[in-house]
C-alpha cells in the first residue's frame, strides 16, 4: 500500500535543515505535513538554526500545515508538537509515515501501531536513493550542529552501509 500522508515531527526538519537535507525529504516523500503545533516549534524562533530554510518550503508548498487538530488520543507524556503530530498520524491510520527522532514519542508510536522513522533513518534512505554519496559525513555534520544521535546507532549504520 503507498503511503498517503508523511507527517513530520520539528526534531527531523530542524536536523536535517541544519545539514542541508531538507530537500532529501521532498525526493523521498514529494510532500511533508506538519501540524500547527510542529511549525511553531520549527520556525517560532527566526534565529533557530534550519528555521529559514523550513519557511522557505513552508513557503514552496511541499511542507504543509494540517488546517485540522485532533485532541485523541491523551498523549500527556509527549511534548505539543509529538503529541499533535502522533495524534494526526492515529488519524490518518495506515496511511501515515511519521517523521519522530524522541524516544519516549517513538515508544508511543510503536504503542499505537504506527510506522515511523528518525532522522538517522531518513540519512540512510537518502544514500539508499543516491541522494547522498556518503552517510558518515552527514552524521558528522549533524554531531557538530549539536544534533545528539547514539554513537552505537550510527556505528550499526555506518557498518550495515559498509562505510565503517
Amino acid at each position: 500500500m503507498a503511503r498517503k500522508i508523511v507527517l513530520a515531527d520539528a526534531s527531523p526538519l530542524i536536523g536535517l535543515a541544519r545539514v542541508g537535507g531538507l530537500l532529501w525529504l521532498r525526493k523521498l516523500y514529494q510532500t511533508i505535513s506538519i501540524t500547527k503545533a510542529v511549525r511553531h516549534e520549527a520556525t517560532g524562533a527566526r534565529e533557530r538554526p534550519g528555521a529559514v530554510a523550513i519557511s522557505a518550503a513552508l513557503k514552496q508548498g511541499w511542507i504543509r500545515v494540517l488546517r485540522q487538530e485532533w485532541s485523541e488520543p491523551p498523549l500527556p507524556q509527549l511534548d505539543t508538537g509529538e503529541a499533535s503530530t502522533l495524534r494526526a498520524a492515529v488519524a490518518h491510520g495506515a496511511a501515515a509515515l511519521v517523521l519522530l527522532d524522541d524516544l519516549q514519542a517513538r515508544r508511543e508510536a510503536q504503542r499505537l501501531g504506527l510506522t515511523f522513522i528518525g532522522t538517522a533513518g531518513i540519512v540512510v534512505e537518502a544514500r539508499r536513493a543516491r541522494l547522498i554519496k556518503a552517510a558518515r559525513p552527514v552524521f558528522a555534520r549533524l554531531a557538530d550542529e549539536g544534533f545528539h544521535l547514539d554513537p552505537e546507532l550510527v556505528e550499526a549504520i555506518l557498518t550495515e552501509l559498509r562505510e565503517s
